[in-house]
């Protein structure tokens, strides 16, 4: 059992790293300068892709940026001078076109994270960062197949572009681990 549990983990460190190879970051800056310009920062995703989500809403505010996830008992009106990111493999998740289409109609900025270029929330956002993995919901998986279950590679890849973008954060911010842990919960 434990040889067939490798062999399934580096098959999906193969699969992550294919696509992280694929992706095209050359709208990454743009993306970075609104998390640091932009008044607040509001974060939507459901299911695993909003766990997702979640934790880089985590990061951003342990680097000290103002951020709110929405749907959360606390997250105040948005406006135009804030921005919205949003998490969807398919880019069509109903309840999240609702909420960019709202986003939109205020003038918010929308930055999206899919596997669907051409969805209805990529016509709705302003930069469209493009993750080519399978989706099931989508016809076109971009040449890319998977032996996970669903949106498992777009959710892994998501976190680890993510998770790069706080560390190039850390490093244009001058931003040590230590002075982030200040801000980690203490009640816990």
């Amino acid at each position: 059992m434990k040889n067939e549990l490798n062999i399934f983990s580096f098959e999906i460190l193969k699969e992550i790293e294919k696509v992280i190879i694929d992706y095209d970051d050359s709208s990454i800056k743009i993306f970075e300068k609104y998390l640091l310009t932009k008044e607040r920062i509001f974060l939507a995703g459901v299911g695993r892709t909003g766990l997702v989500i979640k934790s880089f809403a985590m990061r951003l505010m342990h680097l000290g940026l103002k951020v709110y996830v929405v749907g959360d008992i606390n997250t105040p009106s948005i406006n135009k001078n804030d921005l919205l990111i949003v998490g969807s493999g398919s880019g069509e998740t109903e309840t999240l076109v609702t909420i960019t289409d709202k986003a939109k109609s205020l003038g918010v900025t929308i930055v999206l994270f899919t596997s669907n270029r051409s969805s209805k929330i990529a016509k709705q956002s302003r930069i469209v960062l493009a993750i080519n993995s399978p989706s099931p919901k989508l016809k076109n998986n971009h040449g890319n197949k998977s032996i996970q279950p669903m949106g498992s590679l777009f959710e892994q890849s998501l976190m680890i572009i993510l998770d790069s973008c706080i560390l190039y954060l850390t490093k244009i911010m001058d931003m040590e681990s230590t002075k982030m842990f200040v801000k980690h919960a203490n009640l816990e």
